[in-house]
């Protein structure tokens, strides 16, 4: 019975159970599809507002590009309306030329058909003149009995006879303004530069006397044997000249140091009565210190009389030995410090530095300090000189152009060389020697006579001037300008001089009859 009932009750819960399995399905069927239809109508819900969403700004942004769209357009239109007006414009303009154009080239056209009648007029003209040249250089032929290249020859003979008198008129008249401007500068500066300078005149030769108590002292100066007289001269390097002048004996020598240190010396021997060969050289030794002490003053005090600091030692010394040396009568030294002065007044009125002009005016000499031991000229020598201690290239300068010998002068060449000729031309500046003042003058009057159509020469103001006659006949008024100018030019070539040669022609044309 039980194994019965076991029997029956195991099927019917067997089907009980996948009963429950079939409901628990459906239960959990419906429910997950109630799950899915909630989240069904929840994004559909989403969906509605995001559409809505998405409808409200697509509303918005084609709202804002038609806004947009209305702005371009409003702007292009007016950009449009802007360049029509533009284009308005250039095409009135354009009209307004093209009918300036048009009317332009009718005158043009006018004035063309005008000019090609007047081209056949003056075509015509010319024509009637050719014949008429013709016929008149025809008859002329006949007339004068001359070809036409002969006419031709002599109408250029006489237009070049024109032609020079023309030329030589102007260029006088140039040569006369530019002389009267050039000169009255030159007058400016070298008045201005010599009236601010004074200087004395100083002139030594090359042989000096010594005056003594009596005619004894010669003997004493002589010595025994001549032994007083050879010592003096051998301790000197001088020439003791006795002879027969009364109670004074002479020094000869061309070294003027060497002339000094013996007058000096012999001075000292006489005043002191002690002479024998011992004491002479004592004495010349001594006086030969005191003369470097004295040369060493005389340059210090020229450098400090021109104003001119800073000068090497050496220098001064070799300055202050052109105390004791002359060229032509005129003592160095004074010439040089006059130069200096006047070099720094000329540099003042151009504009230039006083302060070299000065320096290079004052050394411009030193050459000849030394001229006798050294060959070449002193303007050479005293640039060499100055150069191992002066750095300045202008006062160099200065010194070895003042002659004017170099290939190239320059602005301090010419200042220096201005104040030099100044210095040793003025009057009482020189002594020349008269057998080279009657040179100079024979020979100004023998370039003036070397000339064709010179009658006579006179050479006057000591050679300062010369004054030419001419033939009347043979030179002409613009000849006797050009004479002048040709014998200025053979006097600069031919002729060293200081200062200038003025040179006169004189042209008189003299008209005689007689009364019978």
């Amino acid at each position: 019975m039980e194994s019965r009932l076991v029997y029956l009750v195991y099927p019917a819960l067997i089907s009980m159970f996948f009963i429950g399995l079939v409901f628990g399905g459906l239960i959990v069927f419906f429910f997950r599809r109630m799950a899915i239809n909630r989240q069904l109508r929840n994004a559909q819900r989403k969906a509605a507002r995001t559409v809505a969403e998405a409808r409200d700004e697509a509303k918005e942004t084609l709202h804002e590009a038609k806004v947009e769209a209305d702005r371009i357009k409003s702007t292009a239109e007016a950009e449009i309306r802007q360049q029509r007006q533009g284009l308005q414009r250039q095409e009135s303009q354009l009209a307004s030329k093209s009918g300036n154009l048009e009317r332009r080239m009718d005158a043009l056209e006018q004035r063309e058909r005008h000019l090609t009648n007047k081209e056949k007029e003056i075509e015509s003209i010319r024509t009637e003149l050719q014949e008429d040249r013709n016929r008149h250089l025809k008859q002329l032929e006949m007339i004068s009995a001359m070809s036409s290249a002969e006419a031709k020859q002599e109408l250029l003979k006489n237009m070049e006879i024109e032609m020079q008198e023309e030329t030589s008129r102007r260029l006088r008249q140039w040569e006369n303004r530019l002389k009267e401007e050039s000169d009255r500068m030159a007058q400016e500066i070298l008045s201005q530069a010599v009236q601010r300078s004074a200087s004395e005149v100083i002139s030594e030769i090359s042989v000096v006397s010594v005056p003594l108590p009596n005619d004894e002292m010669k003997g004493r100066l002589i010595g025994r044997e001549g032994r007083n007289i050879r010592a003096l001269e051998q301790a000197t390097g001088v020439d003791l000249i006795i002879d027969d002048t009364p109670e004074a004996v002479t020094l000869s020598s061309f070294d003027p140091i060497r002339r000094e240190v013996a007058r000096l010396a012999l001075t000292k021997l006489i005043l002191d009565g002690r002479i024998h060969p011992a004491r002479i050289e004592e004495v010349v030794n001594k006086t030969k210190e005191e003369l470097d002490a004295t040369i060493y003053s005389a340059g210090e005090q020229a450098a400090l009389e021109v104003e001119v600091p800073g000068l090497h030692p050496e220098l001064i010394r070799w300055l202050g030995r052109l105390k004791y040396r002359t060229s032509y009568g005129q003592n160095v030294l004074a010439h040089s410090i006059e130069v200096a002065r006047l070099a720094g007044a000329i540099a003042s009125e151009l504009k230039a530095n006083v302060a070299t002009a000065r320096k290079a005016g004052l050394l411009h000499d030193i050459g000849k300090a030394i001229d006798r031991e050294v060959e070449g000229s002193h303007a050479t020598i005293g640039s060499d000189l100055v150069k191992q201690w002066e750095k300045s290239p202008e006062v160099i300068q200065g010194i070895s152009e003042h002659h004017l010998e170099m290939a190239s002068t320059g602005i301090w060449g010419y200042i220096i060389s201005a104040a030099d000729a100044i210095s040793s031309a003025r009057p009482g500046a020189r002594r020349e020697m008269l057998e080279s003042y009657l040179k100079r003058l024979t020979a100004l009057e023998e370039i003036a006579n070397s000339f064709k159509g010179v009658e006579r020469s006179f050479a006057i103001q000591a050679g300062r001037e010369i004054r030419i006659l001419v033939k009347p006949e043979e030179v002409d008024d613009l000849g006797a300008m050009r004479l002048a100018r040709d014998i200025v030019k053979k006097i600069e070539e031919g002729l060293e001089y200081p200062g200038q040669i003025k040179v006169t022609v004189l042209r008189e044309t003299r008209a005689v009859d007689y009364a019978k």
